[in-house]
């Protein structure tokens, strides 16, 4: 039960973020309201970036590809509007 809890925690990042025109690459920006233990096991993963301080994380190219998965996985071929 706990690997889907992550699972789709990093679904609902990924399905709430949103690009930023500063951002490099293909990273994306999600708020971070879920739990620390998860958000840290995700930056020592590199699915995530972000500062301490911040409300908010960035999801590396890896995070997203890892999400775009997880959305297969859990929605079937649906469009994710990004």
């Amino acid at each position: 039960m706990e690997e889907k809890i992550k699972e789709l925690t990093l679904l609902l990042m990924y399905l709430t973020s949103w690009k930023e025109n500063d951002l490099p690459g293909e990273m994306r920006r999600s708020w971070k309201g879920y739990s620390f233990e998860v958000l840290n096991e995700f930056t020592e993963k590199d699915l995530i970036r972000g500062s301490v301080k911040s409300k908010s994380v960035y999801l590396t190219e890896d995070g997203i590809k890892e999400a775009q998965v997880l959305l297969r996985k859990y929605l079937g071929n649906v469009e994710d509007g990004s």
